[in-house]
């Protein structure tokens, strides 16, 4: 069994720690003060380190490095109620074994702690130079959802491993993928993003490995594709579920064998980037339907990491709030606070388009509204506006008049206490209105006489709702 060493300035943390442990057949020392430790350290004693950062006279994480550097086979854990990626980032560059946020269930400290004892020492992480406190966090968020996001990347940053983003629109796969690529190794390098929803099939190859001049018709220079921009960086590939398939095979052989040719070209380049990739879509369904390769899967998959919807952690929302309040009165809008029963309010709203929603929900409220407290009454003005047609899924066995009822019902409940604004006949209309027309112009490529007289509309009719609705209309494509 192993002795451990406990720092803390908890009294009562101390004595849960030392008891549970002890209960193991562990031998403890405990203090509150970082001195005594590094003391204890420097004379040879313990086998496993657990030290809080945030102590009267040191600063846990500035004591993990000199201790490592004295015993490198001396295990740290670091615990701090200063819950932020920043926090995991630094506990794992200065060479702790485990980052452990407050506060923590105390089977898995026990089970650390006995696989620290039992495990040989890892390999030092020292913190390279320029590694200091940043002034604006690239996460936000203490639930304990995002804890284990932050454990997991803090793991992760100083590697070269591939990894797979997987959460709903709005919930901040761009803002990870960043935030891997500004504290890895390749920070000085290019962050280049693609979003492969957004490229024509066609073009795809050349957007991703550069073309020739004369590769195809138009290419009358040569262009470098995002690989050869993204090298000694970051490759960012946003909505990876919607590459085409011809696209996934030549990634895959680019994943493989670590070079590529440009289209057109004969000579081989060599991929020098980190690939980060995302999706909201279930890849392993894609993969059943022939739509994904499963083979590139597996290559994109090495670290998956699941991004929780903002519904899986509200207890972020009063902090979210008050960062994007402050992030609006930078930008040179009014001050503005916010009352708790309208704080109450966001937090039991189920935020479909997530965190990237309530960002656009609290910016409308700072413009909108000229009290410098956001009060109740505001906040359910606007969430009654984004009521119909955004909460939830349609069940496939659901018919559209369910959908509609189902809305409504939930419409009229968010309005218990007073009736919705005038205009409710007209709101519906336009949320059914604008899909069911778009859906029409995609469905036959955006020919007009053929979408109207599917929609049994006049055409002059259809033209008018086009303007009206402010629809775009792109013919050729579905």
């Amino acid at each position: 069994m192993a002795t451990v060493l406990i720092a803390d300035d908890d009294r009562a943390i101390r004595l849960v720690l030392t008891q549970a442990l002890e209960r193991e057949g562990h031998e403890v020392q405990s203090t509150e003060h970082a001195g005594t430790l590094w003391q204890w350290v420097k004379d040879g004693r313990g086998d496993v380190v657990i030290t809080d950062v945030v102590m009267p006279d040191e600063n846990g994480l500035e004591l993990v490095p000199r201790i490592k550097k004295l015993r490198p086979a001396l295990k740290v854990i670091v615990m701090s109620a200063q819950n932020t990626l920043l926090t995991a980032v630094k506990a794992n560059q200065r060479g702790a074994f485990e980052y452990l946020p407050k506060p923590f269930d105390l089977k898995e400290v026990v089970s650390v702690v006995e696989r620290a004892a039992e495990n040989p020492a890892p390999a030092s992480l020292e913190a390279e130079e320029g590694d200091g406190e940043i002034d604006s966090l690239p996460m936000i968020g203490r639930s304990a959802a995002m804890q284990e996001i932050y454990r997991v990347l803090a793991r992760v940053m100083g590697t070269d491993l591939t990894v797979m983003l997987y959460g709903e629109s709005g919930t901040g796969k761009e803002l990870v993928a960043r935030a891997l690529h500004g504290y890895g190794k390749r920070r000085n390098g290019a962050f280049v993003a693609v979003n492969m929803a957004a490229i024509p099939r066609d073009l795809v190859e050349s957007e991703l490995f550069g073309h020739e001049r004369g590769a195809f018709t138009g290419a009358v220079n040569r262009s470098p594709g995002r690989f050869e921009q993204a090298a000694g960086g970051t490759l960012f590939l946003d909505e990876i579920g919607d590459m085409p398939l011809e696209a996934q095979t030549r990634l895959l052989r680019v994943l493989q064998e670590g070079e590529y040719t440009t289209v057109g070209g004969r000579q081989m380049i060599r991929a020098d980037v980190r690939i980060i990739a995302a999706t909201h879509r279930d890849l392993l369904e894609e993969v059943r339907r022939g739509r994904f390769r499963e083979d590139l899967y597996y290559r994109l998959s090495v670290v998956p990491i699941r991004l929780p919807p903002l519904r899986e952690r509200r207890d972020d929302i009063p902090e979210l709030v008050r960062h994007f309040l402050l992030a609006a009165k930078k930008d040179g809008l009014a001050a503005k606070t916010i009352d708790a029963d309208a704080m109450a309010d966001l937090k039991t709203y189920d935020w479909p388009g997530n965190v990237r929603e309530l960002e656009n929900v609290v910016r409308r409220l700072v413009v909108l509204y000229g009290a410098s407290t956001i009060y109740r009454s505001a906040v359910r003005t606007e969430l009654s506006d984004l009521v119909v047609g955004s909460k939830g899924l349609v069940a496939p066995s659901e018919s559209l008049g369910e959908a509609v009822e189902r809305h409504l019902k939930e419409y009229f409940l968010a309005h218990s206490e007073s009736l919705p604004a005038s205009g409710l006949y007209g709101l519906v209309l336009r949320e059914v209105e604008r899909p069911l027309i778009e859906l029409s112009l995609l469905a036959t490529r955006g020919n007009q006489i053929k979408a109207a007289d599917l929609l049994g509309l006049n055409r002059n009719t259809l033209r008018k709702k086009i303007r009206e609705l402010d629809i775009q209309v792109v013919r050729g494509l579905k």
